[in-house]
């Protein structure tokens, strides 16, 4: 069976990455800083350099800590200069969550940036996850205007959880797109496909790239991660052909 009009998201912390990812079949980019903290808003000048690199559509993430994803007046005041330096330098789409104190979706601010993101596309990130009614949820996010949401169907991978990720698909009835992300890969993108229905897909595909010195490394001054070429051509590959 072709698996036709598969879309391959891959998140990159780095510009190598993203380069890498486009080389690879990439369909769009999750741009991302901070992968200890799952990603957070990545800078002007990552952003900037990825817009001119890149012929793929690139999404940065609008994350300004790591933690949870109730925030602040100050915290949303930085979230709006975020999607507004996002749309001056030409991104396609942000990817952004919000959730109230009790893990709800912010259904009014949400809006807010929905409207104010305009004409990028919003996806919806995992915040969704920590959401105790995801039917409930899938609702109020179409309600806001968001493009997809991005999913692990509240498992801590997406291959546990292809029962209730078929549900979402099911609910959603193409208002808005489910997909499928967390631990993602060339070994179970097929199954997550066929037994969801799942058209989108989200992988990370790391790769860490050694320091150069040991010295780096004593110090404590982290690892560059890039991405793993040759998972993302078997991953687009298997997305192609089954």
């Amino acid at each position: 069976m072709i698996m036709d009009n598969i879309t391959i998201e891959i998140c990159a912390f780095s510009i190598d990455a993203a380069i890498k990812a486009q080389i690879g079949g990439a369909n769009r980019i999750e741009l991302c800083s901070n992968p200890v903290e799952g990603g957070t808003t990545p800078n002007y000048g990552f952003i900037k350099q990825a817009r001119e690199k890149l012929t793929i559509p690139i999404f940065p993430i609008i994350r300004p800590r790591g933690g949870d994803f109730c925030y602040s007046a100050d915290e949303f005041e930085i979230i709006k200069n975020d999607v507004i330096m996002s749309k001056q330098l030409g991104c396609s789409g942000i990817a952004f969550g919000i959730l109230t104190p009790d893990n709800k979706i912010d259904l009014i601010r949400l809006k807010e940036i929905v409207k104010l993101a305009q004409p990028m596309e919003v996806t919806f990130i995992r915040a969704f996850d920590l959401t105790a009614n995801p039917l409930e949820a899938i609702e109020l996010l179409i309600e806001a205007g968001c493009k997809r949401v991005l999913t692990s169907g509240l498992a801590k991978n997406a291959i546990d959880a292809t029962d209730l990720l078929k549900i979402l698909v099911s609910k959603a009835n193409g208002r808005i797109s489910i997909m499928a992300g967390s631990g993602v890969n060339s070994d179970n993108l097929k199954i997550l496909s066929n037994e969801t229905g799942i058209r989108e897909f989200h992988a990370s595909a790391r790769k860490y790239l050694p320091n150069r010195d040991e010295l780096t490394d004593e110090w404590g001054f982290g690892q560059n991660i890039s991405s793993n070429l040759d998972e993302i051509i078997k991953i687009r590959q298997i997305a192609n052909e089954q």
